[in-house]
């Protein structure tokens, strides 16, 4: 059977370069890791590394066997950890990033439950509107909204929302908005971290397709549901916002729907992360339980 404490010490020597630099490394004598290595390309029947007095170099053999090794390393470890959070609970950090809008209103209150649930688990959310790097950044996991575009990460859907066009009372009876026509023609409010923020496919209540394009210029732009909400509520046109952030205003009559027979395509909720093989304890559970209680809502 394969010994994982002797495949840790060949992996540690050839991201290392040197018996005597990962020795250091892991506390050891060059004398031992050296032994260890030898037993490793006895038991495998093959020569994994080729030795000089200046560098190592890996064989053909050695150089799958490293490949194969590090992954293997990494489920045993991933084993370890489901085993461990199994039995005592999540711990370590949970790095998590959200838009302003979504964190403060949705993430953050199932944040506080959640951490409340896992004692040992330190939580750390970063709010931005930018698409953080995860792998960069070391975050975990960021809820994003909308439509994914970047293929590096891998996401999971936590629920879907409605989004819907509105404007204060003030402005529809000044611009009363009565087809897709004349909406189109309408001072609109524009996200400018949408895709394609111009052109919208509509159904009408008999369920039929209906394509909308803005042909108005617009005038005003902004990188934030909260900002293009804050512009509808002044006074300055139509804007398209989550339904969840548009309800209290809605209920109190701050802003009124535009065009409310017509619905546009819901959009998604996502818990994107950056490594599908490799997901940790602590990313599954926060994902289950996220999408257990948004759905929840």
């Amino acid at each position: 059977m394969l010994n994982l404490q002797r495949t840790g010490m060949f992996v540690a020597v050839v991201k290392s370069g040197s018996f005597t630099a990962a020795a250091d490394v892991m506390g050891l004598t060059k004398a031992v890791l050296s032994f260890n290595i030898r037993q490793l390309e006895d038991e495998l029947g093959v020569t994994l590394l080729l030795r000089s007095t200046r560098r190592l170099r890996l064989t053909e053999a050695g150089e799958l066997f490293y490949q194969r090794s590090v992954a293997l390393l990494q489920n045993a470890e991933k084993l370890a950890d489901d085993v461990r959070a199994n039995h005592a609970g999540l711990t370590g950090e949970l790095r998590i990033t959200s838009t302003p809008e979504y964190g403060a209103k949705v993430v953050v209150p199932l944040l506080a439950e959640f951490s409340l649930q896992h004692p040992e688990l330190r939580v750390r959310l970063v709010s931005s509107s930018l698409h953080r790097d995860l792998i960069s950044e070391r975050f975990d996991v960021a809820i994003r909204l909308g439509t994914l575009a970047d293929s590096r990460y891998h996401a999971a859907l936590i629920s879907q929302f409605a989004i819907l066009p509105v404007a204060s009372p003030a402005w529809l009876q000044a611009h009363p908005v009565g087809s897709p026509e004349a909406l189109a023609q309408a001072d609109w409010i524009i996200h400018e971290r949408v895709a394609s923020p111009l052109r919208w496919q509509l159904r009408n209540a008999a369920g039929e397709s209906v394509m909308l394009e803005i042909k108005k210029a617009p005038r005003l732009y902004a990188d934030s549901a909260q900002a293009l909400m804050a512009f509808a509520l002044a006074g300055s046109g139509v804007a398209l916002l989550p339904a969840w952030l548009a309800q209290s205003a809605l209920e109190a009559g701050q802003l009124l729907p535009v065009l409310p027979e017509y619905t546009f395509a819901q959009q998604g909720i996502y818990a994107v992360y950056p490594d599908a093989q490799h997901v940790s304890a602590k990313v599954r559970t926060f994902i289950d339980f996220m999408r257990t209680r948004v759905n929840a809502l």
